[in-house]
């Protein structure tokens, strides 16, 4: 269980998709809505590494951007086109703050 953000969301929506989370629902506890994860059963010793952080922010251009754990992980970037993994903004051309890493 998570607060509820919309970062949150769109980062919980790449994991969808590559694979990593197996369902997401919207909980309302209380007052405040919270994201209940459900984690790949053969996935469940998955590691997300921070990046950026809000005291040292890391960005990085197109041509920097390498594989995570060569290609078996994902890196997620905050780009001008929206959240995009490493391979789709090194497919569209553009850079950005480096979030994270998910093994």
């Amino acid at each position: 269980m998570v607060p509820h953000s919309r970062f949150k969301e769109d980062i919980i929506e790449i994991l969808l998709r590559e694979g990593f989370v197996e369902k997401v629902r919207h909980v309302q506890d209380q007052k405040f809505p919270q994201l209940k994860i459900y984690l790949s059963p053969e996935l469940r010793n998955i590691q997300l590494k921070r990046r950026s952080s809000p005291g040292r922010r890391l960005y990085v251009q197109n041509a920097e951007i390498r594989p995570v754990r060569n290609g078996y992980g994902i890196g997620v970037y905050s780009t001008s086109q929206g959240l995009l993994t490493d391979q789709e903004a090194k497919k569209a051309g553009v850079g950005g703050e480096y979030i994270c890493e998910v093994f």
